[in-house]
């Protein structure tokens, strides 16, 4: 699994369906989470992103010092589906998604996440799944770190 997580002020995701656009998600200061997921992902690698995400230290101690996590700070989090963060640029112009996970496998995966970070404690609002989605956020930092797992 793969993740782009992202310190924010505040996030948000709309979600288009038959031309209906609705907000699904929305938080304050927090964490804005991409996840992606590939062929070869587990119930345990999003188990493991889960935990990675809950305890990453980038959130400011009162010292300014990136030195917390969301676990100790504001339990805000944001996640939002992202299969083309396996997108391969590697050979031509146009991304390959080959790598990227089917809907029926990542979906399963990318709810387990979402799952286990409620379970541990975060206060979690999410994107939705095979819609188009339009994210919004103030990005605080700025602060964005790749997780892959």
């Amino acid at each position: 699994m793969r993740a782009i997580v992202q310190r924010v002020d505040r996030a948000s995701v709309d979600s288009t369906v038959d031309g209906v656009t609705t907000r699904v998600g929305e938080i304050g200061q927090g964490l804005l989470v991409l996840v992606g997921a590939t062929h070869i992902d587990t119930e345990q690698s999003a188990l493991k992103m889960a935990d990675k995400i809950w305890n990453l230290r980038i959130m400011s101690d009162a010292d300014g010092v990136m030195n917390l996590s969301v676990a100790d700070t504001t339990r805000n989090v944001l996640v939002v589906s992202q299969f083309t963060l396996y997108g391969d640029t590697n050979s031509g112009r146009r991304p390959s998604w080959i790598a990227a996970a089917k809907p029926d496998v990542a979906e399963p995966l990318v709810t387990k996440v979402i799952d286990e970070l409620r379970r541990l404690g975060a206060q979690v609002e999410t994107g939705r799944f095979r819609t188009d989605m339009k994210v919004a956020l103030i990005n605080d930092g700025p602060v964005t770190v790749t997780i892959e797992v």
